[in-house]
C-alpha cells in the first residue's frame, strides 16, 4: 500500500483501525507532502510516521514551488483546472505528482534515512548505509526486507517542478591561491549521463587553502563523473586582480 499524504484531520492520533498503518498490509509506504499546520495544528496530511518507510520531501511540510502568487498558480502549465487545485491544496496533491515521477526515474527520489529534516543537510545521513536507499514512489517496495527498525523516517528533496527528480552529490572543494577574496565558488558537474547546471559551494569570505563542503540536488543523474568546472567571482572590483583555482574537488554520489 502508498499511502499519498494521508489525511490529518479526523485520522492523526487515531486507533489504528481508523486510519492508514502498517499492519494494513505487507508493506506500507508513506509520502507525506503537507503536513505544516494551514490552520493551527491543522493540515491536510499527516505528520505521524505510521509506515514501514515514511519519506518526507523537502521536509513534508511545505513543497518547492507551491509559493508561487495566486495568479501564476492558477494560469499554468497544466491549466487553469489544475492550476486552481494546486492553488487550495498544492502540498497535498504533491504526493501523487510525485509518486508519477518516480515511475519514469526508477533510480530517482532516494531517500536518507535522518533523524530530521534539519539534520539532512549534515554527513550525518549522507550517503546511503551499506543496504542502499530506499527510492519514493513507485520503487519503494524494491526495500522491502531490508527494514531493520520499527519505522524509517526519510528525507530527500525534489525539484520545484516536473521533472520532480533530483540527485544528490556531496562536493568539497578546497581552494588554492594566494590572498582571501570575498565572492562566491560555484560548481557545475559533467558526466556520462548528462550535465548539471552551476550550483553554489560556498558563499562569502573564500580563503585559500580551505576546504568547503556543499551538497548539491541536481537536476539529472549524471553516471560517471568526467568533468568538474570550477567558477568563482568576487563580489567587488579588486584592482589587485587576486586569483583562484580549485586544488582539490571531490565528488560523492549518495547512491554509491
Amino acid at each position: 500500500l502508498s499511502g499519498l499524504d494521508p489525511a490529518q484531520p479526523y485520522f492523526q492520533d487515531t486507533p489504528i483501525e481508523v486510519r492508514l498503518d502498517k499492519s494494513d498490509a505487507e508493506f506500507v509506504d508513506v509520502i507525506h507532502t503537507d503536513s505544516a499546520p494551514t490552520i493551527p495544528y491543522l493540515g491536510f496530511g499527516m505528520s505521524t510516521a505510521i509506515g514501514h518507510l515514511d519519506f518526507y520531501p523537502n521536509g513534508g511540510q511545505q513543497m518547492p514551488g507551491c509559493g508561487k502568487n495566486p495568479v501564476s498558480q492558477i494560469v499554468d502549465l497544466d491549466g487553469i483546472w489544475e492550476g486552481t487545485r494546486d492553488f487550495v491544496a498544492c502540498n497535498h496533491l504533491r504526493s501523487y505528482k510525485y509518486y508519477s515521477d518516480s515511475i519514469i526515474y526508477p533510480d530517482g527520489f532516494l531517500g536518507y534515512s535522518c533523524a530530521s529534516y534539519d539534520v539532512f543537510d549534515t554527513d550525518t545521513c549522507f550517503p546511503c548505509p551499506q543496504e542502499g536507499c530506499p527510492n519514493m514512489g513507485h520503487f519503494a517496495d524494491k526495500f522491502k526486507g531490508k527494514i531493520k527498525t520499527d519505522f524509517l523516517k526519510l528525507y530527500l528533496n525534489t525539484g520545484e517542478a516536473k521533472d520532480f527528480a533530483l540527485w544528490r552529490y556531496k562536493v568539497t572543494v578546497t581552494l588554492s591561491g594566494k590572498s582571501k577574496v570575498k565572492g562566491y565558488a560555484n560548481i557545475a558537474l559533467y558526466g556520462s549521463s548528462g550535465n548539471t547546471r552551476q550550483h553554489q559551494i560556498v558563499k562569502g569570505t573564500l580563503r585559500p587553502d580551505n576546504t568547503y563542503t556543499s551538497f548539491i540536488d541536481a537536476e539529472v543523474n549524471i553516471g560517471t563523473v568526467t568533468k568538474v568546472k570550477f567558477l568563482w567571482n568576487n563580489n567587488q572590483l579588486n584592482p589587485t586582480f587576486p586569483k583562484l583555482g580549485a586544488a582539490t574537488i571531490t565528488v560523492e554520489s549518495g547512491e554509491n
